[in-house]
């Protein structure tokens, strides 16, 4: 038996381990992957404060296992899918609307018991709305531009979507790819100016305004392009691309989660200041719940928040 078991190891959970070591609990972190979540997937972090420069994503994540680890937290490699209460357990598709702590905590590997959870599970990526698509993640279609892009050096690539995100990685593709083309649905878009700004002068960018992927194109099993649709005027164009970039948002990972717990329209956890959920014991912390702004500084935030929240739960 745990005093808290975290649900996750992006910065949100790695910031929740490390306050919790601080305030004495035992605590376990339970993570499917690689530590670090989406921000072990960041090439450059540029407003994270305390780095004029930037820090490497990895580097970040690394950091931040170590200073839990130092505190005591203990890592396992699992995926959770399912949350029940009471040591014995009513397993992971229980209805029970009485759920309380202990809880128990059912993974693809084990069960852990805990006497209080933290929800840091994050969001993952949509995916494309278009036939084929999801036949060619690995092929040329990715969701990672800093996994991925060096595997389309010196080729031509594109990114779809309109946001922060998607900026980043054209930024990151920029400095490999041949050429880069962005592909978004508006006239305008949606990141903030420091990131629009950053993109005014890129010699081998090309912005496809008011468009839409309609289609995929593929030669021996892989992409070779993609068929725009303008909105505007409904006419279609081929244009031919090696890779296939996607940033148009994300979904928070909260499928396997009980139904007890309130979740607003978008199916993010519903918690207080302090990540207090609906559910006495259980807290959520990072993109997994609403929130104004999704950044990993107030990931990090919502995580020691959570854990002192827990320390007095269980107190």
């Amino acid at each position: 038996m745990y005093d808290l078991g975290i649900v996750g190891a992006g910065p949100a959970g790695l910031a929740a381990a490390i306050y919790a070591g601080r305030a004495g609990l035992s605590t376990l972190v339970i993570e499917e992957l690689v530590p670090g979540g989406q921000l072990a997937s960041i090439d450059l972090l540029e407003n994270y404060p305390g780095f004029a420069s930037g820090i490497n994503g990895f580097e970040l994540a690394f950091s931040l296992r170590e200073q839990a680890e130092h505190f005591g937290a203990r890592f396992v490699s699992d995926r959770i899918v399912g949350l029940s209460g009471g040591p014995a357990g009513a397993g992971p598709d229980s209805a029970d609307s009485n759920l309380r702590s202990p809880f128990v905590l059912q993974g693809q590997v084990a069960t852990y018991e805990v006497a209080s959870v933290i929800i840091a599970t994050g969001a993952k990526p949509v995916p494309l709305d278009v036939s084929g698509a999801v036949d060619l993640v690995g092929r040329g279609v990715s969701y990672c531009a800093t996994c991925d892009g060096n595997f389309f050096r010196d080729k031509r690539v594109a990114v779809v979507g309109g946001g922060d995100s998607a900026c980043a990685d054209v930024l990151y593709l920029a400095r490999v790819a041949k050429e880069v083309h962005l592909i978004h649905r508006r006239d305008a878009l949606r990141a903030s100016p420091w990131y629009q700004e950053r993109l005014n002068g890129l010699e081998n960018l090309t912005i496809h305004w008011d468009s839409v992927v309609d289609s995929v194109r593929t030669s021996d099993a892989r992409l070779s392009g993609v068929c725009l649709r303008d909105l505007l005027t409904g006419e279609s164009r081929l244009l031919d691309l090696e890779g296939l970039f996607v940033a148009i948002g994300t979904r928070p990972d909260t499928a396997w989660l009980p139904s007890d717990l309130s979740r607003d329209a978008a199916g993010y956890l519903v918690a207080d200041e302090g990540g207090a959920t609906s559910l006495p014991g259980v807290f959520a912390a990072g993109d997994v719940r609403t929130s104004p702004l999704r950044q990993v500084v107030t990931a990090v935030s919502d995580g020691a928040l959570a854990a002192e929240s827990a320390a007095g739960f269980l107190a």
